[in-house]
């Protein structure tokens, strides 16, 4: 697996810590799952819009 380096302020990695700490996890595991979360929501947004886009051609093109 590999290793990063990420710069956060201080207060703001203290809340993340905590929340790991209060959900009985790493701050890894925490700041994996709300990546993963982040991508599965623009993935989501992309794909909407998309279809949106689709539509508005659609009813250029009528």
């Amino acid at each position: 697996m590999a290793k990063i380096l990420v710069t956060m302020p201080d207060e703001f990695l203290n809340r993340v810590d905590g929340v790991a700490s209060s959900e009985q996890r790493t701050r890894s595991e925490l700041i994996r799952e709300a990546l993963r979360s982040y991508m599965r929501r623009t993935s989501a947004q992309q794909i909407q819009k998309a279809q949106d886009n689709a539509q508005i051609l659609e009813h250029m093109l009528d």
